[in-house]
């Protein structure tokens, strides 16, 4: 007896069927260009983005979207999660498996039934959720089948956004500079952290927000633990606050990093004049043509010439988009040489490591345009003082 499936209230994909053909058509010729005979999508914002789903099933093990040329879009997905897959993916051709066991046989008889067996395939080696040991169960069913690592691929795609997701980027970045300023309204002595992200979920849902994502929020001595959580530990006079946070629409995050201080704190004060010069500079060179590398090396050149390279210890920034954060997206950082397009969207977190240890800062999201970069937020980088 065949089974039938009803519309499940609030689900379906973000956006229409079409923008997602229009996605998987643009992989199709990277893939081309890249000579692969197919492609297995691992990583969970590369799924939400060719997709509309969020991936989040695939704790389990992998949950590949194998995309081979003349065939559908085809979901291997563990059976328990079908139901959800089918609701909030466009995806229509999927298949399950059971226990864990199960994964690398059921996928391998999909691969084998596309006539994939003994061609090149490409592989996300380099980002999450793909184990050594899925690979490796996968060559053992398939032992002609050519991997290769194409970690890469869906991030360069999905790097240049068109308008669908440039507006989802501007709506979520409305939300991120009403965190950012519940954030400064709440800096006053004896509020803890915990009170101060309280009041940024409040406020962000009753604008009707999607979510917020709190990457980091400190007060006082905490501000020296990166990606620190709010917890209810208050800040006193003369001392430092710092949030680095991300509102989202349709699961595209815009992240920014901001700055206060209740009172006067000389060493974070100092450390933040910093970081908004690099940052000021880092976005003064950015323009369709140049490299990630350039950009980087804008910043860092100004904190160089300060005589103090030591408090830089990262990259200038990365590409954001969906999925706030994919391993093997795109990287301001030395030497890099992805060239930069008009559509992209980068966070450029300018985060400084003080003398004795603290974390501050200030961060961008850009647009790139042909005229340059424009700055997403409406709340300045510069230092807020309460």
């Amino acid at each position: 007896m065949a089974m039938t499936f009803s519309p499940i209230p609030l689900t379906g994909a973000p956006f229409p069927k079409s923008e997602y053909e229009r996605r998987h058509k643009k992989v199709f010729d990277a893939m081309e260009r890249a000579g692969l005979d197919a492609l297995l999508v691992t990583a969970h914002g590369h799924l939400r983005y060719l997709t509309g789903y969020d991936g989040m099933g695939g704790y389990f093990m992998p949950f590949p979207l194998i995309l081979a040329p003349g065939r559908a879009p085809t979901y291997v997905v563990r059976e328990y999660e079908v139901n959800g897959v089918r609701a909030e993916s466009c995806v229509e051709e999927i298949v399950g498996y059971t226990q864990q066991q199960d994964f690398a046989k059921v996928c391998s008889d999909v691969l084998r039934q596309y006539g994939l067996e003994s061609r090149k395939v490409g592989f996300e080696l380099g980002c999450w959720n793909l184990a050594p040991a899925d690979v490796s169960a996968l060559q053992a069913q398939l032992p002609n089948m050519k991997v290769a690592d194409a970690s890469r691929l869906v991030a360069s795609v999905a790097a240049v956004k068109n308008e669908l997701e440039i507006k989802a980027m501007r709506d979520a970045m409305t939300m991120t500079d009403l965190a950012v300023r519940t954030f400064q309204a709440s800096i006053r002595g004896g509020v803890t952290e915990a009170e101060a992200a309280a009041a940024i979920y409040g406020e962000v849902r009753k604008a009707g927000g999607d979510d917020v994502r709190m990457v980091s929020l400190g007060f006082g001595d905490r501000n020296k633990l990166p990606h620190g959580k709010p917890l209810r530990h208050p800040i006193k006079n003369n001392e430092p606050a710092m949030i680095e946070v991300g509102g989202t629409k349709l699961a595209y995050a815009a992240g920014l990093v901001r700055c206060a201080v209740l009172g006067r704190h000389a060493e974070t004060e100092s450390l933040h004049a910093l970081s908004e010069e690099a940052l000021e500079a880092a976005i003064a060179a950015i323009k369709p043509g140049v490299t990630a590398g350039m950009v980087d090396a804008a910043g860092r050149k100004v904190i160089e010439r300060s005589g103090r390279p030591q408090v830089f210890r990262h990259r200038a920034g990365y590409q954001i988009g969906i999925n706030w954060g994919e391993r093997g997206n795109l990287s301001l950082e030395p030497d890099a040489t992805d060239v930069l397009e008009a559509g992209m969207t980068l966070h450029m977190p300018f985060i400084l490591f003080s003398e004795s240890g603290y974390l501050f800062g200030s961060s961008e999201n850009v647009l790139v345009t042909e005229r340059g970069a424009e700055i997403l937020s409406q709340t300045p980088h510069t230092l807020y003082r309460a």
